[in-house]
């Protein structure tokens, strides 16, 4: 209890705090690395920072976080507890959970558990009293880095730990954490009017339940499926999942629905919007500290209006090398970076953020209705 803790950055800056959740040291990173590939990066990490006030159980459990430890910029985590209703996949997927001030006591009608024993029973490293605000600004100036937590009595094994471990650059996240097999939604309801294939780039639970909302049969894919292997499968649409870490390290997913554009109705979300820029010959590339949190002002070209929308997301398409069939239909108001995109002569479009607002604002719902209203249109 109450063990000291530090957050180290590949530079060498150090953020003291106080360790909770699962236990860490440099054998327990060293052994998660040669573990299953879904928990490898507990401890260590790209560290980033999320600015939503709520909703840090979604936050956990959203696949698009493998491989990150994020820091959460509001000042006190947990009080509302943890439940069995608010996960966004099976687990959390984070590699580690920073937080200025953590509480033990929730006070919530829905919690039925506390954030410090749930970070422990999945295995995530933690630490409190981290002066956020200070990781936040340097995070800002420095762009994303790699980091660990240890435990302070290991500090002067940080620099030779970082130099063995792996880098993220390059490295397909992606194929790390989509499904193994194809799966029916386990929500779907009898009599769905229409049948999707949900590419599974890393998926959160309320997009597929958003779709299933509005009468859709979701079979959910591994993202190395092929264009023959979704079509024999005749949907009626094709969804692109949220997912994490770099597209470009994923060419198997831009190839696949490359070949699918202008054959069914698509739509794409986060990576999926990525995906499909990749897919029409569009660039990416990193962005300096990326988009995470609920509060991103975005303009829908299309309707002349501001959306309040969710983001996670550490890339973004390249403006500047766009081909002449994309057409931008969204911008962030913030640095004008590309945030949605439509297929000239296709039924295709994506946006860079989250309309399924778990956690967020539920401004961009819509976007799931005009899917539908393509497939019926089909």
């Amino acid at each position: 209890m109450n063990q000291p803790g530090l957050l180290i950055l590949e530079d060498g800056t150090e953020f003291e705090g106080i360790l909770f959740g699962a236990e860490v040291s440099a054998a327990t990173i060293r052994a998660a690395q040669k573990a299953n590939q879904k928990t490898r990066d507990r401890g260590y990490g790209e560290v980033v920072f999320n600015t939503s006030m709520t909703g840090y159980q979604e936050i956990l459990t959203d696949p698009s976080y493998y491989g990150q430890i994020v820091c959460m910029t509001a000042p006190h985590i947990g009080n509302t507890g943890v439940n069995k209703e608010d996960v966004e996949s099976a687990h959390p997927w984070c590699a580690g959970f920073l937080i200025h001030e953590k509480s033990t006591e929730p006070s919530n009608w829905r919690s039925n558990g506390d954030l410090v024993h749930y970070l422990k029973e999945w295995g995530i490293p933690a630490l409190s009293g981290i002066d956020t605000r200070a990781l936040t600004l340097r995070l800002r100036s420095l762009g994303v880095v790699r980091g660990l937590i240890l435990p302070r009595s290991e500090r002067a094994l940080a620099k030779e730990l970082l130099a063995e471990l792996p880098p993220f650059e390059g490295r397909d996240l992606i194929g790390e954490v989509t499904t193994r097999e194809a799966y029916p939604w386990q929500e779907n309801r009898p009599g769905s009017a229409y049948k999707v294939v949900a590419m599974d780039f890393g998926v959160k639970w309320n997009l597929l339940r958003s779709l299933s909302d509005l009468g859709c049969e979701i079979e959910v894919v591994p993202a190395h499926t092929t264009a023959s292997e979704i079509m024999a499968r005749k949907p009626d649409g094709l969804f692109l999942s949220n997912g994490p870490g770099d597209p470009a390290a994923a060419p198997y997913a831009a190839k696949t629905v490359k070949e699918l554009v202008g054959k069914l109705p698509i739509f794409g979300v986060c990576m999926g919007h990525q995906i499909l820029g990749l897919a029409m010959g569009a660039k990416t590339y990193k962005l300096k500290f990326g988009h995470r949190g609920g509060n991103q002002p975005v303009l829908d070209k299309t309707q002349g209006k501001v959306e309040i929308s969710s983001h996670n997301h550490g890339y973004a398409i390249d403006g500047n090398l766009l081909p002449t069939q994309i057409e931008v239909t969204h911008l962030n108001l913030n640095d004008k970076t590309i945030e949605g995109l439509q297929i000239k002569g296709a039924q295709a479009f994506s946006v860079q953020y989250h309309p399924e607002a778990c956690p967020g604002p539920h401004d961009s719902k819509g976007l799931f209705d005009r899917f539908v209203k393509m497939m019926s249109q089909a």
